[in-house]
């Protein structure tokens, strides 16, 4: 993009907890830390300051389908942030003796999360969506599945996972192509691929947790099946929920928190896959207001389903969404990101202005048709983590939607 200072560069893997088993679980977010440990000619400290002695940042992420590595950096870094990041997925050191530091590490990560109730719950209702599959275990994984890692195992784990078959490199900013073709031919091109059978599909199965704790406030989470990534009303879904709980002048936003003051924070989102998806809703709340703010979610998803939103809420979502997209446009390492992930599930760019037009053509009837597909399978997942007097919430959400 001409004029810029700055660059972002993101290579991404189709890889990630979905191509775990139970056994495995947590490794591919344990080889991400462990790639940071030592890599090529570079040990854990060097790897990061060529990246700030450039004024550079280096950041990775393990999710269940995509693990990305991402560098922001001035014009002029690409050659560096290359030669790091082709270091780091293809050439790491994995020495014994980290392996069984970090194993400690993540054991504390994971305790961190099951202390931290707006963390945890939401473990526990994807555990319920998505029960005894990939999808429907932690990231992080258990002390138990990440204590057989050896290096030799991991390192198996890491020529499957980061496989250059399965792999963008991708880089937006100021940035010649040239340069960049050159580039990846040299630091990504050679290498050999491993291939691997994507995982099976997966199956919303929905159900119920609760976890009492001794603390002030419940943690709920709602959660329904929706649209993937692919699915034709990935758009309308969006604005669905957007209209739900997208912000301050949503509905839930307006019913349950503003005109009631049954929650401090609420909110929706749609957590979309490459073969399946989530609708959720979380909230905040006082332990004996819990049943009635389940009840009050309930009723605005139905009525989104029956009648769908108003004219005024679907324009409003609209411009929302449109000026997320376009903003977004302007930050190198948000297009970069996005690029990584739309050639990773569909083999192509999408052109942002496309895009804007898939969310501008959509009308109160497909946002209707999108909240009630939410609802046809009569299956929800639940967690309510906090005082007993909250537990009820999750049967009378499931309850109030299906009877």
């Amino acid at each position: 993009m001409p004029g810029l200072r700055t660059l972002a560069l993101t290579v991404a893997v189709r890889g990630g907890a979905k191509w775990e088993t139970e056994a495995t679980s947590g490794w591919s977010h344990c080889l991400e830390h462990l790639v940071f440990k030592g890599a090529g000619d570079m040990g854990a400290r060097e790897i990061v300051e060529r990246i700030e002695a450039e004024g550079g940042s280096l950041n990775a992420s393990t999710g269940y389908e995509r693990t990305s590595f991402e560098v922001r950096a001035l014009h002029g870094s690409l050659p560096l942030a290359m030669q790091v990041v082709s270091d780091l997925v293809f050439r790491p050191t994995l020495d014994p003796a980290e392996i069984e530091r970090e194993k400690d590490v993540v054991a504390q990560e994971i305790a961190e999360a099951f202390d931290t109730p707006d963390d945890h719950v939401f473990e526990m209702a994807q555990t319920r969506a998505f029960e005894g599959q990939p999808l429907g275990r932690p990231i992080l994984g258990s002390v138990k599945s990440l204590k057989p890692i050896t290096r030799a195992a991991i390192g198996d784990w890491r020529a499957r996972l980061y496989s250059p078959d399965r792999m963008v490199v991708a880089v937006s900013g100021a940035v010649d192509e040239t340069e960049l073709l050159a580039l990846a031919e040299r630091w990504f091109g050679a290498e050999t691929a491993t291939p691997a059978e994507a995982p099976d599909a997966p199956r919303f199965t929905g159900g119920a947790a609760a976890l009492t704790r001794r603390i002030e406030q419940a943690n709920i989470v709602f959660q329904l099946p929706a649209p993937s990534a692919t699915d034709p009303a990935y758009a309308a879904t969006r604005l669905m929920t957007e209209i739900l709980g997208g912000g301050m002048a949503s509905r839930l936003f307006q019913s349950a928190r503003e005109e009631r003051g049954l929650a401090y924070a609420i909110d929706a989102y749609h957590e979309p896959y490459e073969d399946a998806g989530l609708l959720g809703i979380y909230a905040g709340a006082a332990a004996d207001r819990a049943v009635e703010l389940a009840r009050v979610c309930a009723a605005e998803l139905k009525a989104l389903a029956e009648t769908g939103p108003t004219a005024a809420e679907l324009s409003r979502a609209k411009a929302v969404l449109n000026a997320g997209l376009w903003m977004s446009d302007e930050s190198p390492a948000a297009r970069a990101g996005r690029a990584a992930a739309q050639v990773l599930i569909f083999g192509a760019l999408i052109p942002s202005q496309t895009m804007s037009e898939r969310t501008l053509a959509q009308t109160v009837d497909t946002v209707r048709t999108a909240a009630a597909a939410s609802l046809a399978a009569g299956r929800c997942a639940t967690a309510v983590l906090g005082p007993k007097a909250a537990a009820p919430a999750g049967a009378a959400f499931h309850e109030a939607l299906f009877g």
